[in-house]
C-alpha cells in the first residue's frame, strides 16, 4: 500500500517565508508610482509577481487536499503536528486570497495594462513571423492558410482578451506555427506570452477557485486541535481570521443541497457545530483563564501557587483582544466583548451572593481594564446604600432560625436581635426589606410567604401536639368547667389565682435543663408564629415602600397617560410600540401595587382557619382558656428581661417581643375565639386584681407612716412598685394583643364573614345581571 509522507514544519516553514517574502514583493510593486520610462519593465514584474502569487496559491492547495484526502481515503489518524502544518497551509492559502482582494482596486488597474502589454508582446513575434511568410515568394495554398491564420491571430489579439478571442488565437496558431514559421528561439516566448495571458485575463477567478477552502467541510475535525494550538500559541492569534475565510467557504457548496427540505437546516447545524467548538476549545477557556489571573493577581497576599514566569511559563493572552470582530455567517465574533460579557456576568452575580466581596470585584474589574484593556461594567452594587441589614432570601432560606433569634416590635415594625456575639445588635426594618426588595424583584415577596407558610405548617404541628396531650388538655377541660360554674359568682371574669395555680401546677410536670417549663417552651412557639407573622407583615410594607418609590415620578396616579394608545396615534415603529407597552404594564403593576398591595394576612388566615375548625382538631378549641396563664408567664418573662437591661450581665435582656401579641392574635382568629376569649374578661380581672393590692398597700403605708418602722416602709415601697410594673406589663400586653387584632378583623366572626362574602357575591351577579340588561334594552336604540 502506498505510504503517506507526514508534513513536516520545515516544508511549512519553507512556504511561510516563501509567501511572506512574495506579500511584500506585492506590498512593494504596488505601492510605489509608476514611472512612465520604465513602465513596461514595471508591467512584467507586476504581471510575474502576480502570476508567482497564483502559482504559490495552486501549489498549497494541492498539498493541502492531496495529504487530507490520502488521510481519510486510507482511514490513517492524522498526527497533530500535521494537522497544524496543514492548517497553517489553509492560513497561508487565504492570505494570498486576502492579498489579492486587498489590493484588489490597483491589481484590476494593473491587470488591463498587463493584458496589453502581453497583447503588444504577442503582436510583434506574430508580426516578424508574418513578414517571414510574406517575403517568401513561392506561393501555394497552404502557405496562404497559415498567413490567413496569422493574419486572424493578429485581428484577435486587436481587442479585449475575452475567452472565446484567446481559443480563436489558439487555433490560429497552431495553424499558423507549420512550415516553420517561427524559430525555435521565438516560439518558446510567443507560447510563454500566451500563457501568461490566460492567467492574467482570468487572474480573478483562478485565485478565486485555488484558494476555496470547502473542501474543509469533511474535515472538520482538525478545527478543535487548531483552536487549541491557537490558544497556546497566543501570539499568533491574528491568524484566526484566515480560518474563519476557510470556513465560510464551505456556505455556497452547502446552499445546492438537495437531501434536506432547505439547505438553511444545513447551515444552522454547520454554524451551531463551529460555534460550540470555537466557545468550548477557545472562549471558555480564555474566560475562565482571565478570571483565574485576576483572582489569583488580587488574592497574591494569600500565595495560592506558584506563579513565577520562568518555573510554570506565561501566554499573553491580552493579543486576543487586540484582534477585529471576526465575521462568521451573519454575525461578528468579538473575543473582548465575549470575554468582557463573562466577567461583568460572573463578578455581578458573585457580588449579589456575598456583596461584602464588591470591593473584590471592584479591584479585578480594574485590573481587567489595566492588564488587558476591558471596559467593564460598573455593578453598582451594593445599590448605593449601606441599609442592606439581613437579606431577604437569606432570611426567607433560614426562617426558622431567623424568628427564634429576633425579636418583633409591633408599633415601629421592627425586629432587634435577640442576643449577639458583638458590642451591637442587628436590627431589621422596613427600608431593610424595601432595599432588598428593590435588588430582587418583587418576585421575592410571594416566595417569601410561600416560605413562611411552610414554616407555620410545622409550627402548627408541635402546637397541636402540645394542646392534645393528656395532661395539658385535662387540666384546660378542667378550667373550663370551673368557669362555667363560677362566672356567675365572680362577674363573668376569669380569676387571676386560677392562672397563676395553672402556671405552677405545669411546672410541676417538668422542666428543662435551662430552667424552663413547658408553657415557657409553649410561650416561644407562639412567638415564633407570631414572629414569623410580624414578618409576613414587614415584608408587605417593604413591598408598598418599594413600589411607592418607584412609582413617585408619575405627575398624577389618577390620571395616568397611555402610551400605547399616543404611539398609535403618531403612527410610530413597531419597536416603539413594544415599548410604549412595556412602559404602560409597569405603570399598572405599580400603581396597582402601591395602592393597595396583597392581603397576606387574609390569605395565612384563610389557608389554615379550615383545618383548625374540623371536628377532628376538637381539642385546640381548649386554646381560649390556656391564654390567661400564657399571658402571666410572658409577662414574668418580659420583666425579667427589662431588667436585665440595667444589669451588667446583659445575657437575656430584651426591652420588647410583640410576637407573642401577634402569635396569639392569628390563632384566636384561626380558631374564631375572640368571642370565648373575651368573655373571660381576663385583662379587666388582673386589672382589678393589682388595683386591689395597690390600693392595699397604699393603705398599710398611710398606717404605717406614723410610726418610724424605714424597712417596713422601704419594703411596701418595693411591694408597690413591683405591682405598678406587673399592671403596666399587662396594660402594654393587652393593647399590643388589641393591636394584633385588627390585622386578623377581631370585631367579626367567621359566621359574619362567610355572611359578608355571600352577600357581596350576591352584589356582583347583581350588578353583572343589570349591566346585561341594560346592554340588551340599548341594542334596538343602536340600530
Amino acid at each position: 500500500m502506498l505510504g503517506i509522507l507526514p508534513l513536516e514544519g520545515r516544508d511549512v516553514q519553507s512556504y511561510y517565508v516563501f509567501v511572506s517574502s512574495w506579500m511584500m514583493k506585492m506590498e512593494s510593486i504596488l505601492s510605489k508610482e509608476q514611472r512612465m520610462d520604465k513602465f513596461a519593465e514595471d508591467l512584467t514584474n507586476r504581471c510575474n509577481v502576480f502570476i508567482q502569487g497564483f502559482l504559490y496559491a495552486y501549489s498549497i492547495s494541492t498539498i493541502i487536499k492531496t495529504t487530507m484526502n490520502l488521510y481519510m481515503s486510507m482511514q490513517k489518524p492524522m498526527t497533530k503536528t500535521s494537522v497544524k502544518a496543514l492548517c497553517r497551509l489553509v492560513e497561508l492559502l487565504k492570505a494570498i486570497e486576502h492579498m489579492f482582494y486587498r489590493r484588489s482596486m490597483v491589481v484590476a488597474d494593473s491587470v488591463s495594462h498587463i493584458t496589453q502589454h502581453l497583447q503588444h508582446q504577442a503582436l510583434n513575434s506574430i508580426s516578424v513571423a508574418k513578414k517571414r511568410v510574406i517575403s517568401d515568394k513561392k506561393y501555394s495554398e497552404q502557405r496562404l492558410d497559415v498567413l490567413s491564420a496569422l493574419v486572424l491571430a493578429e485581428n484577435t489579439l486587436n481587442g479585449p482578451s475575452t475567452k472565446q478571442r484567446r481559443l480563436i488565437v489558439s487555433l490560429a496558431l497552431s495553424v499558423g506555427t507549420q512550415m516553420k514559421t517561427f524559430k525555435d528561439e521565438e516560439l518558446f516566448p510567443l507560447q510563454v506570452v500566451l500563457k501568461k495571458l490566460d492567467l492574467i485575463s482570468e487572474l480573478r477567478e483562478r485565485v478565486q477557485t485555488q484558494c476555496d477552502c470547502c473542501f474543509l467541510y469533511w474535515h472538520r475535525a482538525v478545527f478543535p486541535i487548531y483552536l487549541d494550538d491557537v490558544y497556546e500559541n497566543a501570539v499568533d492569534a491574528a491568524r484566526l481570521h484566515y480560518m474563519f475565510s476557510a470556513l465560510r467557504d464551505c456556505v455556497p457548496a452547502m446552499m445546492n443541497a438537495r437531501h434536506l427540505e432547505s439547505y438553511e437546516i444545513l447551515l444552522d447545524c454547520y454554524d451551531k457545530e463551529i460555534m460550540e467548538i470555537l466557545n468550548e476549545h477557545l472562549l471558555d477557556k480564555l474566560c475562565k483563564e482571565i478570571e483565574k489571573d485576576l483572582r489569583l493577581s488580587v488574592h497574591t497576599h494569600l500565595k495560592l501557587d506558584d506563579r513565577n514566569p520562568f518555573k510554570v511559563g506565561m501566554k499573553d493572552l491580552a493579543l486576543f483582544f487586540s484582534l477585529n470582530p471576526i465575521r462568521f455567517f451573519n454575525r461578528f465574533i468579538d473575543i473582548r466583548a465575549y470575554v468582557t460579557h463573562y466577567l461583568d456576568k460572573t463578578f455581578y452575580n458573585l457580588t449579589t451572593v456575598a456583596l461584602h466581596d464588591w470591593a473584590t470585584y471592584s479591584e479585578m474589574r480594574n485590573l481587567a481594564t489595566q492588564r488587558y484593556g476591558l471596559v467593564m461594567t460598573e455593578a453598582h452594587l451594593p445599590s448605593q446604600t449601606l441599609e442592606q441589614g439581613l437579606d431577604v432570601l437569606e432570611i426567607m432560606r433560614n426562617i426558622h432560625i431567623f424568628v427564634s433569634r429576633y425579636l418583633y416590635n409591633l408599633n415601629n415594625q421592627i425586629f432587634i436581635e435577640r442576643t449577639s456575639n458583638n458590642k451591637h445588635l442587628n436590627t431589621i426594618n422596613i427600608r431593610h426589606i424595601a432595599n432588598s426588595i428593590r435588588t430582587h424583584g418583587t418576585g421575592i415577596m410571594n416566595t417569601t410567604v410561600n416560605f413562611t407558610y411552610q414554616f407555620l405548617k410545622k409550627k402548627f404541628y408541635i402546637f397541636s401536639q402540645f394542646m392534645y396531650d393528656e395532661h395539658i388538655k385535662s387540666r384546660l377541660i378542667k378550667d373550663i368547667r370551673f368557669f362555667r360554674e363560677i362566672k356567675d359568682q365572680n362577674d363573668h371574669k376569669y380569676p387571676f389565682e386560677r392562672a397563676e395555680k395553672f402556671n405552677r401546677g405545669i411546672r410541676k410536670l417538668g422542666i428543662t435543663p435551662e430552667g424552663q417549663s413547658y408553657l415557657d417552651q409553649f410561650r416561644q412557639l407562639i412567638s415564633q408564629i407570631g414572629n414569623a407573622m410580624g414578618y409576613v407583615r414587614m415584608i408587605r410594607s417593604g413591598g408598598l415602600h418599594c413600589s411607592s418609590n418607584a412609582i413617585r415620578f408619575v405627575p398624577d396616579l389618577e390620571d395616568i397617560v397611555n402610551f400605547e394608545e399616543l404611539v398609535k396615534e403618531e403612527g410610530l415603529a413597531e419597536e416603539t410600540l413594544k415599548a410604549a407597552r412595556h412602559l404602560d404594564s409597569v405603570l399598572s403593576d405599580h400603581t396597582r401595587n402601591s395602592a393597595e398591595g396583597t392581603e397576606y394576612f387574609k390569605m395565612l388566615v384563610d389557608v389554615f382557619a379550615p383545618e383548625f375548625r374540623r371536628p377532628k382538631n376538637i381539642h385546640l378549641r381548649n386554646f381560649y382558656i390556656i391564654v390567661p396563664p400564657l399571658t402571666l408567664n410572658f409577662v414574668e418573662h418580659s420583666i425579667s428581661c427589662k431588667e436585665k437591661l440595667n444589669k451588667k450581665n446583659k445575657i437575656g435582656a430584651a426591652f420588647t417581643d410583640d410576637g407573642f401579641a401577634m402569635g396569639v392574635a392569628y390563632i384566636l382568629k384561626l380558631l374564631d375565639q375572640y368571642q370565648e376569649f373575651d368573655s373571660l374578661h381576663w385583662f379587666q380581672s388582673v386589672r382589678e386584681k393589682y388595683l386591689k393590692e395597690i390600693r392595699a398597700v397604699a393603705k398599710q403605708q398611710n398606717v404605717q407612716s406614723t410610726s418610724q418602722d424605714e424597712k417596713l416602709l422601704q419594703t411596701m415601697n418595693l411591694t408597690q412598685k413591683r405591682l405598678d410594673v406587673y399592671l403596666q406589663e399587662f396594660e402594654l400586653l393587652y393593647f399590643s394583643l388589641s393591636s394584633a387584632r385588627i390585622f386578623f378583623r377581631a370585631d367579626k366572626t367567621a359566621a359574619e364573614e362567610n355572611q359578608e362574602k355571600k352577600e357581596k357575591e350576591e352584589e356582583t351577579k347583581a350588578s353583572n345581571g343589570d349591566l346585561s340588561d341594560s346592554t340588551v334594552s340599548a341594542d334596538p336604540v343602536v340600530k
